[in-house]
């Protein structure tokens, strides 16, 4: 049993909050909003994010920095991707010098092309760091349906822990020391799951979803082989497991807003109808890039890159993927 302090009050930090404190933890909550941290701590809901969902009755919450930072050495960073680097400048005279930072985090910054523990390694000075990620929709895990996910860090040691803190008869852990393979593949599938959401949008069915899919997930594999992570990392419940549930689920942020712009045409539209954080729409320019720099084709990813950015229409996108010379079909090429 540990003391852990979740950053974010939203409905991924308030789902993960649950399963930690399930998992017979004592979780404090750190949000900027008072009145949904009032709620979390007297009401033990949060209607904003979770609807009617009733959260342990241990977990409480604070808007006080120094009272998250004092609370314990564990800090579950689960604030938008695009925001951790200014939150951690801004945190860092508070936090413990030899806490463990767990990112919840699936992106990559634009500005920089980090990853979410290189960022925290190069703020916080600390390579101290680990993920969780996998097939996680928030919608279901907080009704405790059966999920499955990875702890992965630099060390086997820093792996076991984060699985010891969120394991729960519901919530299945498993580890890897491939933290840049698991985190770089839960970055990726966010535009995949895009470009799967477009073509629904625009009408297509089950076929064009596959093809979409399968051909994503090589983008994934080679990408992350590109980068020296272990191909199976891919294949896993961080590459593999994520890419489909992300891509199969209305529940899914980034599936959903692709619907929509699919359906629509347009980037104002999605942005209004879907007013959430979409990790794919601000990661995808940053991902193409990563591709560029090690040679990599990554044509499904770059069509919603171009999406994204209004260079093109949709239709567009989609008839340029089928235009798309073919080879001899390899998982890794």
């Amino acid at each position: 049993m540990s003391k852990v302090t979740v950053f974010g009050t939203g409905q991924w930090g308030s789902t993960m909050a649950q399963v930690l404190s399930d998992a017979g933890n004592h979780v404090l909550m750190w949000g900027r909003n008072s009145d949904v941290v009032e709620e979390i701590s007297l009401r033990h809901t949060n209607k904003k994010y979770l609807g009617e969902n009733v959260l342990p009755q241990a977990l409480q919450a604070t808007n006080s920095l120094v009272e998250a930072f004092e609370y314990s050495s564990i800090y579950v960073l689960a604030v938008p991707a695009q925001t951790l680097r200014e939150n951690l400048i801004e945190w860092k005279p508070l936090a413990t010098s030899n806490a463990l930072y767990i990112s919840t985090l699936k992106g990559i910054e634009v500005s920089s092309l980090s990853r979410m523990t290189q960022i925290i390694e190069e703020v916080m000075g600390t390579n101290n760091v680990g993920i969780i990620t996998g097939p996680n929709l928030a919608n279901e895990l907080i009704l405790r349906q059966p999920a499955g996910a990875v702890a992965a860090a630099h060390t086997t040691i820093v792996a076991e822990k984060i699985l010891k803190l969120f394991s729960t008869p519901y919530y299945r852990v498993y580890t890897s020391t491939d933290i840049l393979g698991c985190e770089l593949s839960g970055a990726i599938k966010s535009v995949i799951a895009l470009a799967v959401g477009i073509s629904v949008g625009m009408g297509f069915g089950e076929n064009t979803q596959a093809m979409l899919i399968t051909r994503g997930l090589n983008e994934v594999a080679r990408l992350c082989a590109a980068h020296g992570a272990d191909p199976l990392s891919a294949a896993g419940l961080a590459g593999m497991g994520d890419l489909v549930a992300s891509c199969g689920s209305a529940l899914s942020r980034n599936r959903t807003f692709g619907e929509v712009l699919g359906r629509s045409g347009s980037m104002a539209t999605a942005r209004e109808q879907v007013a959430k954080t979409v990790e794919g729409v601000a990661s995808s320019s940053a991902v193409l890039e990563i591709a560029h720099r090690v040679g990599i084709e990554v044509p499904v990813i770059e069509a919603v890159a171009d999406v994204v950015a209004g260079a093109i229409t949709p239709t567009q996108a989609l008839d340029r993927l089928m235009e798309i010379t073919t080879r001899a079909e390899n998982f890794i090429r």
